[in-house]
């Protein structure tokens, strides 16, 4: 049993880009599906589905790279640990690398990235940034 499955998911994916892996699979939750939908929308992954085992599910995450192969997630790191939470309203979300990456933020809405949150001005737990 993982302690963090989040930072688990990060991981398989960082780890999965610096290897070069088409995909990579890892245990479903809709939490971790709501983080794939924003890593989607914003251009970071090509797409992720559920795949059914007869048990909880998986969820397969298509990795993206660029047009020479290179690596379009530079860096995805965990910011809200389970020990220790970090919230931050509206107006306190950082611009990572001055819009050129995106925090993703738990809202009362769902997983929303920095962008969308200043566009409907919530706040909320401070998941991850990605650039």
């Amino acid at each position: 049993m993982w302690a963090d499955t989040i930072a688990d998911m990060l991981t398989r994916i960082r780890n999965g880009v610096r290897v070069r892996q088409k995909q990579v699979v890892m245990p479903f939750s809709k939490q971790k599906a709501g983080i794939a939908e924003v890593l989607r929308e914003e251009g970071y992954i090509n797409g992720y589905d559920k795949v059914d085992d007869n048990k909880q599910g998986l969820l397969r995450v298509d990795l993206k790279y660029g047009p020479r192969g290179e690596e379009i997630v530079h860096m995805i790191r965990r910011e809200s640990h389970t020990g220790c939470r970090v919230y931050k309203g509206v107006e306190e979300l950082p611009r990572v690398l001055d819009g050129l990456g995106i925090c993703i933020v738990s809202t009362n809405k769902g997983m929303l990235s920095d962008r969308r949150c200043r566009e409907l001005n919530v706040g909320g737990e401070l998941i991850c940034t990605v650039y």
